[in-house]
C-alpha cells in the first residue's frame, strides 16, 4: 500500500469506498449514516485541486482508502477518512492519518483535528488509539464549533459526537 495524491480518475472510486465504508453503520442501527450520500465529485475534485486529498492505493494502484482535509484554526482537520471494508484492519486508516500529520507539519500546522461518533468502535475509540484526545466544550475553536453546527444541521447529532485533537 502506498499513499499518493488523489487523481481525477480516482474520484468515482472514492465515492464507492465511502458507500462501502458506511455499510457497517447499519449493524449499529445507524442506517441514516449508511444511507448518506458520499461527497460529490465536484467537492472531491476541489480537495484534489487544493492538494488536500490522498488515497491509499493497493499493489495495482487502485484506491482502497482516502482522506480529505481542511486547514481549520491552525490544525489540519480530517474532513473525511474512509477505508473500503475489504482493506479494513490493515493499517490503511492510520497510515492515511500519519500521512496527513506529515503534510500538516510541513504546512506549519500544530495539530490534527476531527469530529466523530463517540461510541462507534471504529470512530472515537479508534482515534484515541491513534493519539487523539477528546476536546472539552471549552477547548473547541470557532472553526470546530462551525463544523459541529453544520453536522447538527445534517442530523448527525442523533448519536453522540465529539471533537478530537492530536498534537503534532
Amino acid at each position: 500500500m502506498r499513499i499518493r495524491p488523489a487523481r481525477r480518475s480516482d474520484l468515482p472510486l472514492l465515492q464507492e469506498i465511502e458507500r462501502a465504508a458506511g455499510e457497517p453503520f447499519r449493524t449499529l442501527a445507524m442506517s441514516a449514516v449508511a444511507d448518506d450520500d458520499p461527497p460529490s465529485l465536484d467537492l472531491l475534485d476541489e480537495y484534489r485541486r487544493a492538494g488536500r486529498a490522498w488515497v491509499a492505493a493497493d499493489a495495482d494502484d487502485r484506491p482502497v482508502g482516502y482522506l480529505i482535509a481542511d486547514p481549520v484554526d491552525g490544525a489540519a482537520h480530517v474532513e473525511q477518512v474512509s477505508v473500503h471494508p475489504s482493506a479494513a484492519r490493515r493499517g490503511v486508516g492510520s497510515t492515511l492519518i500519519d500521512h496527513l500529520a506529515l503534510w500538516a507539519g510541513g504546512q506549519g500546522l500544530e495539530a490534527l483535528t476531527l469530529t466523530t461518533f463517540s461510541h462507534v468502535p471504529w470512530n472515537a475509540p479508534y482515534y484515541t488509539r491513534l493519539g487523539f484526545r477528546t476536546l472539552t466544550e471549552a477547548e473547541l475553536t470557532d472553526g470546530l464549533r462551525k463544523i459541529r453546527a453544520v453536522e447538527a444541521e445534517h442530523g448527525l447529532d442523533r448519536w453522540p459526537r465529539v471533537c478530537m485533537r492530536r498534537e503534532l
